[in-house]
């Protein structure tokens, strides 16, 4: 398995060599570099105009990553249904996440577009690690993830202060690096990357009109509704992870995070039309380019162990998988038993 560039050491590389582990799902190649364009229309300021040919450069650039964050959440969701029967199964995981850390995976953004995407798949890592850290065996391997992660973490920090634009900075990729950050001061005790999501969550919640919407969002063209739905995933489970011990993120700005989940809801119910009023355009989900996919409402599980919702247990009760991956994969699992 080698990295796609040249480690400068042999230590390093011997890092790398993934342990035989029964069971263990394949290796994925690190991916150290990122570098791709916008998925949009350059003429389009509002980032609403998907422009076809970079969008399939910037899923191309992202799909070794994104797989190996599947694989991990299956593995990882697997561990946490069995428990201590799948040690060596939390193991594996491990020494997946390790290879990547070792690799120094994800440490060459080229672009501004790789620095605003790579906040939600080092969530997707971090959660999963989190699963099976209790079952697997606490060595060299979790030393290097949680050194690489924290490493990632501050570069996101330092990414969103100085170089991320006006209107990302209130938007759902910024929620995304909230959770991941969260995520990793949670598990590495870093109070003060942990304030820091804190704040950047409170950044955009505090950001939604009146009526629960969210400016950045639901000014996005057709796709409006859509990214609202996208940016409640990560604040929420940020929200519920928090919880236990402090329930802030539900309070803060006149309950600004429950008004932004009813606005999503309700506005979906209502074929978009307040989406619509606010971006000038029918919603992608009510003008045949998509439909409201499960891993767009996985986040429901999560949010209804801060609150009663009947609309949100509505939806959820017609589809049968709730997962994303990027939030550790099934929601249901992750979230059983936690009800208020």
């Amino acid at each position: 398995m080698k990295p796609n560039h040249i480690l400068p050491t042999l230590g390093l590389a011997v890092g790398l060599a993934s342990p035989a582990i029964a069971g263990c799902f394949p290796p994925t190649e690190p991916v150290v570099t990122l570098d791709f364009g916008s998925r949009y229309v350059a003429e389009d300021a509002s980032r609403a105009t998907i422009d076809d040919e970079s969008n399939a450069a910037v899923n191309a650039a992202l799909a070794p990553v994104d797989d190996f964050i599947r694989d991990l959440a299956f593995a990882a969701n697997t561990v946490t249904r069995h428990g201590a029967p799948e040690a060596a199964l939390a193991d594996c995981v491990v020494a997946r996440i390790a290879a990547w850390a070792w690799a120094d995976a994800l440490s060459d953004l080229g672009s501004l577009t790789a620095q605003l995407s790579v906040g939600g798949r080092l969530a997707g890592i971090a959660e999963a690690y989190r699963q099976v850290r209790p079952f697997a065996e606490i060595n060299h391997r979790t030393a290097a993830i949680e050194r690489w992660l924290e490493k990632r973490s501050a570069e996101q920090i330092d990414f969103w202060e100085k170089d991320a634009t006006h209107g990302a900075r209130r938007g759902n990729l910024r929620a995304w690096a909230s959770l991941a950050i969260f995520q990793v001061a949670d598990l590495t005790g870093d109070d003060a990357a942990r304030l820091w999501a804190f704040a950047s969550a409170a950044r955009i919640l505090c950001s939604a009109r009146e009526d629960g919407s969210l400016p950045q969002e639901t000014g996005r063209g057709k796709w409006g509704l859509h990214y609202q739905f996208h940016a409640i995933a990560p604040l929420v489970t940020l929200a519920a992870r928090a919880a236990p011990t402090d329930p802030a993120l539900m309070t803060i700005c006149n309950g600004a995070l429950p008004r932004a989940v009813t606005y999503a809801l309700d506005d979906y119910a209502n074929g978009g039309l307040r989406t619509a009023e606010y971006s000038g355009q029918v919603q992608t989900y009510f003008d045949g380019t998509q439909n409201l996919e499960p891993h767009a409402i996985a986040w429901v599980p999560a949010y209804l162990t801060l609150t009663s919702s009947d609309a949100a247990s509505a939806l959820a009760a017609k589809t049968e998988t709730l997962a994303n991956s990027k939030l550790g994969g099934d929601q249901r699992l992750l979230w059983q038993g936690t009800q208020p």
